[in-house]
Order: C-alpha cells, then structure tokens, then sequence
C-alpha cells in the first residue's frame, strides 16, 4: 500500500507537469527533499499508470502541452522540418496548416507568395502571417481549447467541410507504422476533416515523435503523402515509414 508521503509527491509531481510539460529528477529530489532514487520510483508509477513518458533524467507529460512549451521544445529540428516545408508550400495555391508549434515556425518563414490561400485552426499561424502580401489567411472558427491555442469543435470542424484545399500540412503528438495520434480527441477531429478535403497529406514530426502514441487517433499513414522530418532521409529510424509513405 502507498504511504500517505508518497501520494503527496506523486500529486506534487503532477502538478508540476501539467505546469511545465516535463520534469527532472535532480530539480524533483530538492523540491521534495528526498532521494534522486525516490523521484525515479515515482516517475516510474506514474509512467506504469500511463500519465507520464519516461525519459533519461527525468519524464514528460503525454497529454496536451501548452503551446508556449511546446514550441521551445526541440526547436532545432522544428526549425530544420521547417525548411524542408517550405518549398511545399508555393506561391499560389490553397494549403491548410495545423495549430502545432511545429507548423507554426513554417508560417513565420514563409515569403514571396503571391496568391497563396492559408487555412489554419491555430491563433499563432494566424498571427505570424495576416499581415503577410500575397497571403490570404483563413481561422477555421471554433472553440478555443487553451491547452492547444487551437480552435477546435463543431464550429471548426463545419468550416473544414467547406473548403478544397491542394496540400495539408499537420504535425501530430506521435506517429507510428499505423498512422498518427492526437493528444486530444478534438484536435484529431478537426484535422481529419481538413484531411478530408485536401488533395495531398503532409506530416511534419520531429524525431521522438517516431514510435510514440498519443490517446486520439488520427490520420493513417497509407493515406498521407509525405512524411517530413529532421532526420536525413536515409536515417535508419525511418526505415519501416519508407516501406509505406515517401519520406523527406
């Protein structure tokens, strides 16, 4: 049976991580004052509950990050998917992008359009290019979800149905050889019914999405175009994707 100290630090250590999305060991064992071997049986609980992903040092949280957090984290190869996406995205056509933070660099980057369509259900890609020539950017419309700075919901969904879009591209929480996950089920919804509309699927994912699941799922991968991501190519990492879905 767990002691009473225990469940204390396994709510402490929660809480910390629906704050910050992730957490050390070493920062944990001074904030509680115990043992660095304490704070790893703990993450070890929670990982076993399915609440957490274990990682060296310390543990990330598996639901909704805020996008603030996820932005920062690995920025470096967000910023390197970003270029590859980039001579995706044309000068004139009509493209949809996620709310992902990934996606979102990709729409600060974008220059010399000329009659270029942008759908987006993500505030922050709004932002970066409504003010952009050659550029008109479209909200999708909904309900803003604060753990994803997403609109998401029926709204969202509904205005998907209508458009007809030559290229979406989405991130996603995780992807494996089954296709890609969402950490919430309306985000899922909401780039499904984009999906449905789009002649070409894209998703860009850093990786240590690779082999990852989240609980919503979403796109299968025999149904997307190309899968983009900081790895050369040829990495080993994507050698069973490559069976299935061109890689870049």
């Amino acid at each position: 049976m767990m002691s009473v100290e225990a469940v204390d630090r396994l709510g402490h250590i929660r809480a910390r991580m629906d704050e910050d999305g992730r957490v050390k060991v070493s920062d944990l064992a001074v904030a509680l004052e115990v043992s660095e071997m304490t704070i790893r049986r703990d993450l070890d609980t929670l990982a076993e509950q399915g609440l957490v992903r274990r990682v060296r040092g310390g543990a990330l949280a598996l639901g909704p990050q805020r996008f603030a957090e996820r932005l920062r984290s690995q920025a470096r190869a967000k910023e390197q998917i970003a270029a590859k996406l980039s001579a995706l995205v044309g000068q004139s056509a009509a493209v949809g992008l996620d709310a992902s933070s990934t996606l979102q660099r990709l729409a600060a980057s974008i220059e010399g359009a000329r009659e270029l369509t942008v759908v987006t259900n993500g505030l922050e890609a709004f932002t970066a290019l409504r003010d952009r020539p050659g550029i008109t950017v479209l909200l999708t419309g909904g309900q803003h979800d604060e753990r994803t700075d997403s609109l998401v919901g029926p709204l969202a969904t509904r205005a998907a149905g209508a458009l007809a879009l030559d290229r979406l591209l989405v991130s996603a929480a995780g992807i494996t050889l089954a296709g890609t996950t969402e950490a919430t089920l309306e985000e899922s919804e909401v780039k499904q019914a984009l999906a449905a509309v789009s002649r070409e699927i894209v998703v860009a994912v850093d990786h240590t999405k690779l082999g990852r699941t989240g609980p919503a799922r979403c796109l299968p991968l025999d149904g997307i175009a190309l899968l983009v991501t900081d790895l050369d190519p040829g990495d080993a990492r994507l050698s069973a994707y490559r069976e299935i879905v061109e890689v870049l």
